[in-house]
């Protein structure tokens, strides 16, 4: 028997350029899949649970195509940190003391945190495996909470000596290969994997190629962070990658604050994709979100939130840390030059295409999510307008991307299915608080023991 659900008279941004904006629309699921997206729908479809969007924006639900998913338990640990400071008091501190436990109260409440922000799909960068158990319980923690997620299998986080410069320490190809047989048999599923590199910059030329190798053996896209900071390998990431023979269209690039016109275009040239952190970036050091350059290049680059224990968890924030610091960078170039500002400067909608369709194209799940289109999956976010931070909506674009926030997300659906309705998460959130509150406890606990011991 099949289910219906019909979101019935909202204003709807499609982010489908044949689609495009339509206000009083209708858009029609149908086990779990969208059917239509017009007006008029309501009054042919009779037998669909109706969910009256009057006064609502809809939109594809947000994509988040980085984030460490496991240091939910330890948000806003390192307020004030730098890239630098981050490898010392995350890295080095916390992360070796992480339990499988831990990672699963992380990823549960993460994804649940989420959910409740319109994120329908996340990338979690997983580097975390501190034994075999820990990326079965951080699968276990995606899986429970029913959003859309890849996977990305990182390295262990034991020490910085040995994993985080110029480690040759390669992740272990054996247990890549029983979670992707364990896991992830197809890649059609709501969860999907990938593979979460360290990459030039932090190891051997061996490890890099091998871990690059096992990828494409098991057949899962990579993800790796470039370009950023000093401490991080500021210079020639993608140009090492280049010379070992790497660079290819199943590589995403987070951060890419440095890239010389060379790398871009090389980026550009083999169909690799881009995640910018923008709020991370700029209040960590990593250097200015590369927007304007992403997009002079002609990528689209996508939108995520990176660390938790830093910078707030919704897309919201990164979608004005991201307009708000390139239009700055834009603007303060030329003023200083005594030139008008030039054509590539960002606009609203380019941030909301970045938050939905093109962190859709960056998680290679474009056919399924990021835009509103007949065929593809139901992963919809309605946005309260009628709220006071909201109203009056005179551009629902600008509405969504300047004006609106987590509150004013009402109703969730993933997969065809509503996660959030009427402004609350249908998942028992005190369970997971719970959780994540008992590991943040024992956590801090044991980080505190260890700094008493070394003096």
């Amino acid at each position: 028997m099949s289910t219906r659900l019909l979101l019935s008279n909202g204003h709807v941004i499609s982010m489908d350029p044949d689609i495009g904006d339509v206000a009083g629309a209708d858009v029609l699921i149908e086990d779990g899949a969208i059917v239509a997206v017009r007006p008029g729908l309501s009054a042919e479809v009779t037998d669909a649970e109706v969910v009256d969007a009057t006064g609502r924006i809809v939109i594809p639900g947000f994509v988040d195509t980085h984030r460490h998913t496991w240091e939910t338990a330890i948000r806003t640990s390192a307020p004030n940190a730098t890239l630098d400071d981050y490898f010392v008091e995350i890295l080095d501190t916390f992360a070796p003391l992480y339990g499988p436990d831990d990672v699963y109260a992380s990823n549960l409440a993460g994804s649940l945190e989420c959910l409740n922000a319109g994120i329908t799909t996340l990338v979690d960068w997983s580097h975390i495996n501190n034994t075999p158990e820990h990326p079965d319980a951080a699968i276990n923690g995606l899986r429970e909470a029913g959003l859309r997620a890849q996977y990305a299998y990182g390295s262990a986080n034991t020490s910085l000596a040995k994993y985080w410069f110029n480690s040759a320490e390669v992740i272990p190809g054996d247990d890549v290969r029983r979670i992707r047989s364990t896991y992830f048999a197809g890649d059609d599923g709501l969860l999907t994997m990938g593979l979460a590199t360290r990459g030039p910059g932090f190891c051997q030329d061996d490890v890099v190629t091998a871990e690059w190798a096992l990828a494409r053996e098991v057949g899962i896209p990579l993800t790796v962070h470039v370009a950023m900071g000093r401490l991080a390998g500021r210079f020639a990431m993608v140009e090492q990658l280049d010379r070992l023979g790497l660079l290819g269209p199943d590589t995403t690039y987070v951060h890419c604050c440095y890239f010389s016109d060379h790398e871009w275009r090389r980026v550009a040239d083999t169909g690799g994709t881009i995640s910018i952190a923008a709020q991370v970036e700029l209040q960590m050091g990593h250097g200015w979100p590369p927007v304007a350059k992403s997009y002079q290049f002609g990528l689209a680059p996508s939108l995520s939130i990176d660390v938790v224990t830093t910078v707030p968890g919704d897309m919201f924030t990164q979608m004005r840390a991201a307009f708000g610091g390139e239009r700055a960078r834009i603007n303060a170039t030329s003023w200083q030059a005594d030139t008008l500002n030039p054509d590539t400067t960002p606009t609203a909608r380019h941030m909301l295409e970045m938050a939905t369709i093109n962190g859709a194209q960056v998680a290679g799940l474009a056919d399924r999510t990021g835009s509103l289109t007949p065929g593809k999956r139901g992963d919809v976010v309605l946005i309260d307008a009628t709220a006071l931070n909201v109203a009056p909506v005179m551009d629902p674009v600008a509405a969504v991307v300047l004006a609106a926030d987590v509150s004013n997300v009402e109703t969730v659906i993933v997969d065809g299915v509503i996660r959030k309705q009427g402004g609350k998460l249908l998942a028992d959130v005190d369970r997971a608080r719970g959780l994540v509150e008992a590991a943040r406890d024992r956590l801090v606990a044991a980080a505190e023991k260890n700094k008493a011991a070394a003096g």
